[in-house]
């Protein structure tokens, strides 16, 4: 895999991670909204989830999505240092079916599956 690959690959990843962000970003603005015009007794709701869960679930959502970016962008660093595809334990390649499932992997899957 070239690195124009890999650089593609990254960017398409970067990509999802900013579409993501924007929409869990969207849906929390609007959870936060909308509890806050409506007189809402969640802890009787007889409807399901609560506001409170939702706005918690999707907070944990941005969250992931938020550190999914990070990872995504120190990958882009490592691409840029020569870095980008080896693994930061082991130094072995890590195999591009790997990296085209997960683009920011930092550890080939022999190290991955091992315990720290």
């Amino acid at each position: 895999m070239s690195d124009d690959d890999r650089a593609g690959l990254l960017e398409a990843a970067r990509d999802r991670a900013l579409t993501r962000l924007g929409d869990l970003s969207r849906t929390f603005d609007a959870i936060v909204e909308s509890s806050e015009s409506a007189n809402l007794d969640d802890e009787h709701d007889p409807e399901g989830s609560t506001v409170g869960f939702e706005r918690a679930q999707t907070s944990a959502l941005l969250d992931a999505a938020r550190t999914q970016l990070a990872e995504i962008d120190a990958a882009r660093d490592r691409l840029r240092a020569g870095l980008y595809g080896r693994c930061e334990r082991c130094s072995a390649a890590i195999p591009a079916e790997r990296l085209q499932a997960q683009p920011a992997a930092r550890l080939c899957v022999t190290c991955a599956a091992r315990p720290r």
